[in-house]
């Protein structure tokens, strides 16, 4: 792997050029890493701090990296510390593996392969794995993928997260870069032991999803649609010919197909009245709102609310339900869990134990799409 160097914030840092078929993903990006302990559990490693010297660090010897006068505290276990503008652990063998715990939490050690870059920037410690696409992709699955155990089902999340990756492959590219292993990307918790995820990732090695015009899909995906996926201007404002209604008949039986949650009338007129409601109508019985197809508002004589804002106001499993006064309380009747847009992953794992295969699957949530290599992409 090759490295340059860059300075962010008056500091030195190293800036990794990737090698083809690698990815560099800031890992602990939604928590506020002040310290890290990095432990080698194959392979070799050694460390650069900028100044010309390499430190070897061996198995089972821990690496305390701190946050340290805007700068870094780097200490090795039985050994001399020192303090650098940034530090890159970088592995020799080409299956290195390595466990990272931040802040001193025992219980939130994850496993990653590959090579630590880490530098402070606005207050925060800056954590950069840089893995192999196959390990990166293996890693989401396990995460995003849900209890799923059937492979063709996991091949089918392999090439969702593939063509995810690629398609926002460039998302964090001014922060030094590509991807985050939080939701606003794609989850990633490390690598993964789960021998079916490492076959669906390597028997759906660089496979994509393209569009009618050969471009990568927005390949977006939900645990459960309550047996009608959503189309995406529902959701997002904005459609695509291949994210169509689907009315799936697979996931109607599996656990988050529906859900209820009772509410207080003055709690359910409070986050209407929140929403813009001017009046609570005499009749409470108005309240009432049947949804037995997907709808984008919910409706009371002329006003009107998006169901994503009630969904979001109310933290509720997802848009698509019911409202339905009951004495002093208003029942919610749910269906579904997510965003509805997409794949309904309770769909996929069904129609995988009825012996689709990962292309059958993709084909019935994405309308006209081809299932092919990156190579065929048009950029």
């Amino acid at each position: 792997m090759n490295y340059k160097i860059f300075y962010l914030s008056g500091l030195m840092v190293f800036y990794t050029v990737l090698l083809p078929g690698q990815v560099s993903v800031r890992i602990f990006a939604g928590q506020d890493p002040i310290s890290a302990v990095f432990n080698v559990t194959e392979g070799e490693y050694e460390i650069d701090h900028g100044a010309g010297g390499k430190l070897a660090v061996q198995k089972d010897t821990p690496v305390i990296i701190s946050k340290y006068n805007g700068r870094l505290a780097v200490k090795l276990m039985n050994d001399d510390g020192f303090v650098c503008d940034s530090v890159l652990i970088s592995g020799n063998t080409g299956r290195d593996l390595f466990s990272l715990r931040i802040n001193g939490n025992f219980s939130a050690r994850q496993y990653y392969s590959g090579d630590l870059k880490c530098f402070p920037d606005l207050g925060r410690l800056v954590l950069i794995n840089n893995c192999s696409i196959d390990d990166y992709i293996g890693g989401v699955v396990r995460t995003e993928g849900g209890q799923g155990k059937n492979l063709e089902y996991l091949k089918s999340q392999a090439v969702i997260a593939r063509t995810y990756m690629y398609k926002y492959f460039d998302k964090h590219i001014s922060d030094g870069y590509n991807l985050c292993d939080d939701t606003h990307c794609q989850a990633f918790n490390g690598v993964s032991s789960d021998t079916l995820v490492t076959q669906a990732t390597m028997q759906t090695k660089g496979l994509v999803i393209l569009g009618p015009d050969s471009t990568l899909i927005i390949s977006a995906f939900h645990s459960n649609c309550g047996g009608e996926t959503s189309p995406p201007e529902n959701v997002w404002l904005s459609g695509q010919p291949y994210l169509k209604k689907v009315f799936d008949k697979y996931c109607i039986s599996s656990p988050n197909a529906r859900w209820r949650k009772t509410l207080s009338i003055s709690d359910w007129t409070a986050s209407l009245k929140n929403a813009g409601l001017t009046a609570v109508p005499a009749d409470l019985s108005l309240l009432n709102f049947s949804q037995i197809t997907r709808q984008n508002d919910y409706r009371i004589g002329i006003f009107t609310v998006p169901l994503r804002q009630l969904r979001s106001d109310l933290n509720l499993r997802s848009t698509f339900f019911s409202v339905k006064v009951e004495g002093t309380m208003v029942v919610l009747s749910g269906r579904g869990y997510g965003h509805g847009v997409g794949l309904c992953q309770e769909g996929a794992m069904v129609m995988a134990s009825k012996g689709f295969n990962f292309i059958q699957i993709i084909n019935y949530y994405y309308q006209g799409v081809i299932v092919t290599d990156i190579k065929n992409a048009v950029k």
